[in-house]
């Protein structure tokens, strides 16, 4: 459809992109907030200890991490290229497709949880009753399944999407929407729980990356040979068309363009969140950073698309993407006095050997051990370390519970 020379149909479709890429950002940013900083701006103070979301917290990327991205990066994607080219897509796609049928399982049903547990809020969400699986072998807990009932209806619904896109037909695995749902779970989960531990080590890899995209898209025809050669759910797709027909194609975005900049406005929302948490506890977070960051993604994907509209030709996003957050960093945090400050903070992990194994009183009178009380987390300990912290009474109370 064109009007007056303006083709509507384009331009919606950089609008969906748009609209899928900041939505995946923002509920993945705030699905990186661990309880505890939520809870410490009076959010869930409210809510039992035993209810305490209990994540499965994996070490922050470092500056070291950050230099080695682009490298291992480039290893790996000059690979897929140099099987691509030498040996056909057949094998490849299909070990990847059934790799990603996998991770989608897991991947789409923990979104469906998340999305679930925010609908409801986390008062209701908790009054559920917590289903937890145990092996055991002997006296030693080897792995702990905790989850809502609930969940144990969204895991297997979240099977769906994987079975569907892999043993389908062809046309039910290049659907548009089954793409973008994997792909938003996948970029859901990764900006979840891939965290950067400072503003340094996320301008280390976004400048990194700058120029890892630069080069694989402009200097050679491996960035794109790989990404449209592949057909694996590892990219957004919007129809160039308002009634969402397929006939002109789709505009595609990667999910590296996402989730890289994405880690970046995330890492950005926990750091206004710990701004607030040195600050009399009032409720409110003011998400300046987080509203930086974020608005200087959506400037510069507008950027890129604007580029490639009017250039006719695919465009290295984050050699637009990489700037504007990095700027948006800098200009906030001079603008606010707060460079240095902001600068020298890390993400740390925090110190759950200051948590784990408190007995505390409970409000039905049992006793709070701790343990792992994530709805939907995994967790796997020994019985030694349980013995250590918080001795054998607490532990006889937790495995009479639970049998």
């Amino acid at each position: 459809m064109s009007v007056a020379g303006t083709d509507w149909d384009l331009l919606s479709s950089y609008a969906g992109l748009l609209l899928l890429a900041c939505t995946s950002i923002y509920a993945g940013a705030h699905g990186s907030l661990s309880s505890r900083s939520t809870r410490e701006r009076g959010k869930e103070g409210a809510h039992n200890d035993e209810d305490e979301d209990d994540e499965d917290e994996v070490d922050r990327l470092s500056s070291q991490d950050a230099y080695l991205f682009p490298v291992i990066g480039s290893a790996v994607l000059f690979g897929l290229y140099l099987i691509v080219k030498y040996f056909g897509t057949e094998w490849i796609t299909w070990l990847l497709q059934w790799y990603f049928t996998i991770a989608g399982v897991g991947s789409v049903g923990k979104s469906l949880i998340a999305l679930s547990r925010w609908t409801l809020g986390p008062e209701r969400w908790q009054k559920f009753d917590k289903v937890q699986f145990l092996i055991l072998k002997g006296p030693r807990d080897l792995l702990t399944v905790s989850l809502r009932t609930p969940s144990l209806f969204l895991i297997p619904l979240g099977a769906i999407p994987s079975i569907v896109y892999t043993f389908g037909n062809t046309d039910t695995r290049r659907s548009a929407l089954l793409t973008d749902l994997l792909a938003l779970s996948f970029s859901h989960n990764a900006l979840s729980l891939l965290k950067l531990d400072s503003f340094k080590t996320g301008c280390v890899l976004l400048s990194g990356l700058f120029f890892y995209d630069i080069w694989w898209v402009f200097g050679t025809e491996v960035m794109v040979k790989v990404a449209t050669s592949l057909d694996v759910p590892i990219k957004l797709l919007w129809p160039k068309s308002l009634t969402f027909s397929t006939e002109r194609g789709f505009t595609m975005l990667g999910l590296g363009d996402i989730v890289i900049p994405g880690m970046f406005v995330a890492m950005a929302l926990r750091y206004d969140y710990h701004r607030a948490s040195q600050k009399q506890p009032t409720g409110h977070v003011s998400k300046v950073y987080f509203a930086a960051t974020l608005g200087a993604y959506v400037a510069g994907l507008v950027t890129t698309m604007t580029v490639m509209h009017v250039f006719k030709k695919a465009q290295p996003a984050l050699l637009y993407l990489s700037p504007a957050c990095i700027l948006s960093f800098i200009l906030t945090s001079f603008t606010r006095g707060e460079f240095r400050e902001a600068w020298e903070w890390a993400d740390e992990l925090e110190d759950k050997g200051e948590h784990k194994g408190i007995v505390k009183p409970h409000l039905n009178g049992k006793a709070d051990t701790n343990s792992p009380s994530d709805g939907e987390s995994l967790a796997a300990s020994s019985s030694s370390e349980i013995d250590a912290a918080m001795g054998q009474e607490a532990k006889r109370r937790l495995m009479k519970k639970h049998t």
